[in-house]
This record gives structure tokens, C-alpha cells and sequence, in this order.
């Protein structure tokens, strides 16, 4: 699966993942040393972030854009997606 930045005119030469360095990923602190069900994030390219699944650090990476992420940010702490 080749995951791309949508807001891109062309597909990118390189992949989504080239764009965010190895060191730069980060997970939540709540999601301890043995959870499975994690992403990562990864703010090191300029203007967007990077969201991987933790349990594999070769999947697809999602971009998005700093004002989408921040809009997902802010709705997650008003509780939207609340089961």
C-alpha cells in the first residue's frame, strides 16, 4: 500500500514515510511498553505530521497537514470520538 500526501498535485517521487526521519517518532506514554493498538507520530517535516501504525515501523504513513492534525488534536479532547 503507498500511502500519499493529499494535498500534493503529484504523486511524490519519494515515499511519505522518506519524509519523516527514523529518531523523530514518538507514542503516547499511555501506550506503555506492551500495547499493541498505537500510533506513532512523527512532527519532523516542515509543516506536516506523520502518523504510523506502532506495532510496524514499515507501514504506511498518513500525512497530514498541521492545521488538520491540530483540528483532530482539539476534537479528541472535547471527547468526539468518546465510546
Amino acid at each position: 500500500m503507498d500511502t500519499y500526501d493529499p494535498h500534493e498535485q503529484t504523486r511524490p517521487t519519494r515515499t511519505p514515510a522518506a519524509r519523516f526521519p527514523g529518531h523523530s517518532w514518538r507514542k503516547p506514554a499511555a501506550c506503555g511498553p506492551n500495547s499493541g493498538n498505537c500510533v506513532e507520530v512523527n512532527l519532523a517535516a516542515p509543516g506536516l505530521v506523520g502518523v504510523r501504525d506502532s506495532k510496524n515501523g514499515d507501514s504506511p504513513v498518513l500525512v497530514f497537514d498541521r492545521g488538520e492534525w491540530a483540528s483532530f488534536v482539539e476534537a479528541v479532547r472535547r471527547g468526539e470520538f468518546d465510546g
